[in-house]
């Protein structure tokens, strides 16, 4: 699978290898759940609170978000399913300061964007509970599989 990184932020420096990679396992986890989709490309895209008038023009919800993502599957056209996961990386950074950590924060959001570009959703609390279950489940299986690394540069201050 082709995994694009692209960061439009520049708050923070960012480790896009360990990113790529990191997302290139999440997909494969996202890919055992929903077998239907052949996966073929994943762009990431890493943004600041400019998220919001994506959120605004998409989802009609004028407020800063997390995370936004966007399937497009495969018409016959293409090799395969790709999709589109962004990120609010300076609220990853500044709820993760106030959680487990910025680089944990991260993390999670990649999986939750992964997580919807197979049609999960979280519009109920039942159904947001049940997507955070499984993503954890995923974060927690990272740490001994896919080693994420710090994706946060050491020289960011906090």
């Amino acid at each position: 699978m082709k995994i694009e990184v692209t960061n439009q932020q520049d708050e923070f420096q960012l480790n896009e290898t360990a990113l790529e990679n990191f997302a290139h396992w999440i997909m494969e986890q996202v890919q055992g759940l929903a077998p239907e989709f052949q996966w073929s490309e994943l762009s990431l895209v890493l943004t600041d609170d400019s998220i919001r008038a994506l959120n605004r023009e998409y989802f009609e919800s004028d407020t800063v978000t997390d995370v936004i993502s966007f399937a497009y599957p495969n018409e016959g056209f293409e090799d395969g399913d790709t999709g589109e996961v962004i990120i609010n990386v300076c609220q990853a950074w500044y709820e993760g300061k106030l959680r487990e950590s910025p680089d944990r924060e991260l993390a999670l959001y990649i999986a939750h964007g992964c997580h919807h570009l197979m049609g999960a959703e979280d519009d109920t609390e039942e159904k947001k509970q049940g997507m955070l279950k499984i993503e954890m489940d995923w974060l927690s299986r990272a740490n001994g599989e896919a080693q994420p690394s710090v994706f946060f540069a050491p020289s960011v201050e906090s």
